[in-house]
């Protein structure tokens, strides 16, 4: 074999490892966070609607004990500073949500409503935050979005998920991720 064409093989061989380590859970780029532009009822539904399970003769990578991902939808929903009163635009960013949890698609299904915090201040003070800015967006939705309360939980997250690592104060740690419960 001439060395342009090991070159080449190995070059493949490369390209289809990491392929591979992309496909494993926790090493592929993590979902982005949808801005107030971004939020439709049929993005909405699309990012939390269980995928029908997949058909296929291929080999299957997946991590060994590694739970399947639920769908979810991170969302820049704004708050006044340090509460957990709603700006008017997360109101209609949420009346959005609203209609898109109450969808056919999605109406037979239970939702956790994640707060995320971005690390400034104390942990103690940040999760009691998150916690407090989760609850808010469950209330909208129930009181204002017409949603069952019984399908809605909320989860404080304090900085212990951030997004964007790099730049711990970046938006889109503070976030609200709304993760689908059942599969």
């Amino acid at each position: 074999m001439k060395a342009h064409e090991h070159s080449k093989h190995a070059v493949l061989a490369a390209s289809l490892l990491a392929l591979l380590f992309l496909a494993l859970p926790g090493n592929a780029q993590e979902d982005k966070v949808m801005n107030p532009q971004d939020v439709t009822e049929a993005a909405l539904v699309d990012a939390l609607a269980p995928a029908a399970p997949a058909r296929t003769r291929s080999i299957r990578v997946e991590a060994e004990g590694a739970a399947p991902k639920r769908p979810s939808a991170s969302l820049l929903i704004t708050f006044e500073t340090n509460s957990a009163r709603l700006t008017q635009q997360a109101r209609q960013s949420l009346g959005v949500v609203g209609q898109a949890l109450g969808s056919a698609k999605l109406a037979p299904f239970r939702f956790a409503i994640e707060g995320h915090a971005d690390p400034r201040g104390a942990p103690a003070a940040n999760q009691q935050l998150s916690q407090a800015r989760a609850e808010s967006v469950r209330e909208y939705l129930v009181k204002n979005g017409g949603i069952d309360d019984g399908r809605l939980q909320a989860v404080g997250k304090g900085a212990s998920e951030l997004m964007n690592k790099t730049v711990p104060a970046a938006p889109e740690n503070r976030r609200v991720t709304i993760v689908n419960l059942d599969r």
